[in-house]
């Protein structure tokens, strides 16, 4: 520790720190515009100017490291000389726009310019005037205002990982540029918008729609990803009108996803349900919520009545509350039938009587920053995952080492040590190489169980799979982490299975990346069909002696071919729009429509009349209270910060007055606060129930050789729910466009195709027309062709064989 004075105040700082940390520790405010604590010191903007003793000039606090007995003088003659010098040169090119800036009463320079500016200017000549970019959808340019203060190009750089942003020229001919012809497409792009100390990087959404001081900031948390992301909603008239990112380190950090700071758009959107709607003989009638609540509690009573209540199942979402499955779970246990799920987009449930708790992490979000080496198992990280993508992006700085086993390549936008990019059938196959590579190099006596699941693998030494096995045991501490395309392969128990024996003989942690804020949340809500909130923390036995098994999504939707005679006769969907949002999408809208009945409780319209008898509209999250738990196990409540728009209505309050006109015993809440303190009692510890070990799991475990092209269904970063979905800015962006079937040469070749040709795309039963593309990077055998969108919804599963034919 070094010992320094600042403004006569005592200060211990570790040694290599500066004077702004030391000014931060003990809180004196140094003025400065190019400092950030995320950012690399850049000291260009020199409004940190301080005087230190013995020192022949003012120094800028951010650049200067401390030395023992320096003593720092922010306020002296000298510092305020400086600092007023500064900002004269700042303002002397600066447009007097203040009244028309979005940024006015939000702006640094506003604010410093009161405390160390001049009441006029001596600088008489014309000022210097800069043509604005276009750096595309999200993002709107006055660079006249440009201070130069490159928060952006280092933003770009160091935590995007991309270099999007860049200056040229010197001195007044300065200039904030992206490449020629190019936008900003990062998927944190957002974030330089609050970098901006000034208004040259401002929201191109929000612009011009709101004062800063017209707006109410409320605190909310995001449900769009798995980490829940912490929230600023700034609301004005009953209407969100933008959303920033309120700091947590062991979060979000002071960052946010575009996908969480946009998506707001889509709660405004004019696909909204604010009535509640019915069908009669097949004509669609808006009606009050007395008689929709009671159609729909007629119609399931019925059903019950004359099949049984095991042939009514509920679809819910891990974007929806934990307060709302509970409900919905309890609401269907009650009425007499355990078919309930929300994991629509998983297509093997084999594994799940062998789960010895919930899948979670396996790691805290703020670990991942620790870690000296990571395996990425199936994931397009960066588009599922952003946040998590940039602490594993700033640990590979630190020295991790970052291994890849995955049917896709894309640029990760930091150093990969090393990668095994195999079709989505050769996966488990993979991850036997990389088990025998561990068990090979610790010298681990192999079980005739071990053995025999390596060898018919068909595990070879491969040079990729020890060096992933090395990485893995050689540097600590290690994680594996299983993304969402595992999550949805066909495979994914053995996958799940494997991962847990690499862990355990490598010494790493696993975990897996949770796809919605809720991720965790839903499985204690109980919202799946073989395990209920109140026994999921029993074992395996126990739950089998006290629960009924019901019905998973992959049997209720149609996915498993052989439980045809299962089919459900009534549908409660809430939160999901089955033709985006399933494993399958042809063959859940097709299982659908054949029921007999189907209530839909959703925000939005979408494409609900097609198959739904009663449309009820609940509201988002910016409408209701309730809470999240996250993937790492974390609980986040939080309240609504807008009232329901129209006659939609909370769906805890939905579900609530169902349950009581299905006559349903103790559905007599009045608050969330109510539900959570059920769901978590004082003594519930989350610790308990987060597990991702599979016990006893014995299974016949065999690669089969596919001749066919395969199918790798992704869902695309702004399709993931139904809110981002109708988020217009987003869907401008160049991640939104519309799908391709991506391709590598030697597939086009043989199909005598060229980038760029109209083909037509078969899986099943289902039809579409798409334009091929070139990826050099895929394996062979495979076409890539994103899932979660109009165009594609009409196609069969994420993961299967597909026939490709030019038009």
């Amino acid at each position: 520790m070094v010992n320094i004075e600042i403004d006569g105040k005592q200060v211990s700082v570790s040694k290599g720190s500066t004077i702004m940390d030391g000014a931060k520790q003990i809180g004196i405010y140094i003025p400065h515009f190019c400092y950030h604590k995320k950012l690399s010191i850049a000291a260009n903007c020199r409004m940190c100017l301080v005087q230190v003793e013995k020192a022949p000039k003012p120094l800028p606090a951010c650049a200067t490291p401390v030395m023992d007995g320096m003593k720092v003088y922010t306020h002296s003659q000298q510092a305020v000389a400086a600092q007023k010098g500064v900002m004269e040169f700042l303002l002397i090119n600066h447009p007097l726009d203040c009244p028309i800036c979005d940024q006015g009463g939000e702006c640094q320079l506003q604010d410093l310019a009161v405390g160390y500016g001049s009441s006029g200017s001596r600088y008489s000549e014309a000022k210097r005037v800069v043509v604005n970019k276009n750096l595309g959808p999200l993002i709107s340019t006055d660079m006249t205002r440009c201070i130069h203060c490159t928060r952006c190009v280092r933003f770009g750089q160091e935590i995007a990982g991309i270099m999007e942003l860049g200056m040229a020229g010197r001195g007044e001919h300065a200039e904030i540029l992206a490449f020629v012809g190019k936008t900003v497409d990062s998927e944190l792009s957002g974030n330089v918008i609050d970098l901006c100390p000034v208004g040259a990087l401002v929201s191109k959404p929000f612009r011009y729609s709101a004062r800063t001081w017209e707006l109410s900031r409320r605190k909310s948390v995001s449900p769009h990803c798995g980490l829940g992301s912490n929230l600023v909603v700034q609301v004005k008239q009953n209407r969100v009108m933008r959303v920033l990112p309120r700091e947590n380190e062991e979060i979000n950090e002071c960052w946010l996803s575009d996908k969480d700071r946009f998506s707001y758009e889509g709660l405004n959107s004019e696909d909204r349900l604010i009535h509640p709607m019915i069908k009669r003989n097949g004509e669609w009638f808006e009606c009050d919520w007395q008689e929709a609540l009671e159609i729909t509690a007629n119609a399931l009573q019925a059903i019950k009545n004359q099949y049984g209540a095991n042939k009514v199942a509920a679809l819910g979402s891990a974007h929806s509350t934990t307060e709302e499955l509970y409900l919905l779970q309890k609401l269907l246990r009650g009425f007499g039938s355990n078919n309930i799920d929300h994991r629509l987009r998983q297509s093997d449930f084999s594994a799940d009587m062998k789960m010895q708790g919930v899948p979670w992490l396996g790691t805290s979000i703020a670990d991942i920053s620790q870690l000296k080496s990571a395996l990425i198992i199936g994931s397009t990280l960066r588009k599922d995952h952003p946040l998590i993508a940039q602490r594993l992006r700033q640990a590979a700085k630190n020295g991790m080492q970052l291994n890849i086993v995955n049917p896709v390549d894309d640029d990760l936008l930091v150093n990969v040590a090393s990668k095994i990019i195999v079709v989505p059938s050769l996966m488990i196959k993979a991850l036997a190489e990389i088990l025998k590579a561990v068990v090979e190099i610790k010298g681990i006596e192999q079980t005739e169980e071990l053995q025999r699941a390596i060898n018919s693998l068909g595990a070879s030494n491969t040079t990729s799979a020890f060096a992933i096995a090395s990485s893995l045991i050689e540097n600590t501490p290690a994680a594996i982490y299983l993304g969402n395309i595992a999550q949805h392969h066909p495979d994914y128990a053995k996958l799940n299975w494997l991962t847990g024996l690499i862990a355990k003989m490598s010494g790493a942690s696993y975990g897996v990346l949770g796809e919605a804020s809720n991720s965790v949340g839903a499985f204690l809500a109980g919202a799946i069909p073989r395990v209920s909130a109140a026994t999921s923390g029993l074992s395996i036995t126990e739950r089998s002696n006290q629960l009924e098994f019901g019905l998973n999504a992959a049997q209720l939707l149609g996915f498993e071919n052989e439980l045809t005679d299962e089919k459900s006769k009534a549908f409660i969907l809430m939160n999901v729009e089955p033709e985006y949002d399933s494993y399958n999408s042809q063959q859940a809208l097709e299982t659908i429509k054949a029921s007999e009945f189907v209530v839909s409780l959703s925000a939005y319209q979408g494409n609900a009349k097609n198959y739904a008898d009663v449309i009820l509209p609940i509201t988002p999250f910016t409408e209701t209270s309730g809470t999240y738990v996250n993937t790492e196990g974390r609980v986040q409540s939080f309240n609504g910060v807008v009232s329901p728009l129209g006659e939609a209505r909370p769906a805890w309050k939905v579900l609530r007055v169902l349950a009581n006109l299905l006559s349903l015993e103790k559905f007599d809440y009045e608050t969330t606060e109510q539900i959570r303190a059920e769901i978590f009692p004082d003594e519930f510890e989350i610790c308990r129930y987060l597990n991702n070990n599979l016990e006893n799991f014995e299974t016949a475990i065999s690669i089969v050789e596919k001749e066919g092209i395969e199918r790798i269904g992704e869902v695309p970063i702004y399709q993931a729910d139904p809110i981002v979905r109708r988020a217009e800015s987003l869907q401008a962006t160049h991640d939104a466009e519309l799908p391709k079937a991506w391709m590598s040469a030697g597939i086009l070749e043989n199909l005598g195709i060229v980038p760029g040709d109209k083909i037509k795309v078969r899986q099943g039963e289902g039809l579409v027309q798409l334009e091929a593309a070139l990826d050099e990077k895929l394996p062979p055998n495979c076409v890539r062709i994103a899932c979660a969108h109009p165009k594609t919804a009409a196609l069969g599963a994420l993961f299967g064989e597909v026939k490709i034919e030019k038009l």
